[in-house]
């Protein structure tokens, strides 16, 4: 089980989480935010908590959408709900056996790196057992929102399940005893999108 304490950068899916989930979406005008999502992240920022993006894009291995769609989507992503610390994608599909496509570890310990937390210190917040197992896998706080997608079986099998973003924040906010981590490095956010 996690410590409770705040944490050093909360982890957000994309598709599902964050957004209504339109399969291999590359229309930025289709992107519509979940219920309870600008406040949610309006409150971890101004309680300076860094968030960040970790999100599976295979349509863009799959020929589905382009590079440049996929990020005019995150353009508008971030037109309507803020700006994000980080942004880890990997537009790789299932066949292609990289390491940073969720279930793997990778996006959320290159997200932590982006942000100079480690992914023990991370929550990460998703709507499908994927999101999960890539917490467990990197040593992370997993949080399933489940929607009307989700399994039942992702449910059971989750460690920690919340009612819905404003769930998620009310959880982690309350956690904290002591310092709150400093904001990530300047740097970090002229990164822009880290994918692979």
């Amino acid at each position: 089980m996690f410590e409770k304490r705040r944490p050093g950068a909360v982890l957000f899916d994309r598709d599902g989480t964050l957004i209504r989930d339109v399969p291999y979406n590359g229309d930025p005008d289709r992107v519509e935010p979940m219920p309870g999502a600008i406040e949610a992240l309006g409150r971890l920022r101004r309680a300076d908590v860094p968030v960040a993006v970790v999100t599976n894009q295979s349509g863009v291995a799959k020929g589905l959408l382009s590079a440049d769609e996929m990020d005019q989507v995150n353009a508008k992503v971030e037109e309507l709900l803020g700006p994000f610390d980080a942004w880890a994608i990997c537009v790789h599909d299932d066949a292609d056996g990289c390491t940073c496509r969720k279930p793997a570890p990778g996006l959320v310990i290159r997200a932590a790196a982006v942000l100079d937390v480690s992914p023990r210190d991370c929550v990460v917040v998703g709507d499908i057992g994927r999101d999960m197992e890539a917490a467990r896998a990197a040593g992370a706080r997993g949080i399933l929102v489940p929607t009307q997608e989700t399994l039942r079986e992702e449910i059971r099998q989750a460690s920690e399940v919340a009612d819905d973003l404003i769930d998620v924040v009310d959880r982690v906010l309350s956690d904290t005893e002591g310092p709150v981590p400093a904001a990530a490095a300047p740097w970090a956010r002229a990164m822009g999108w880290s994918r692979w």
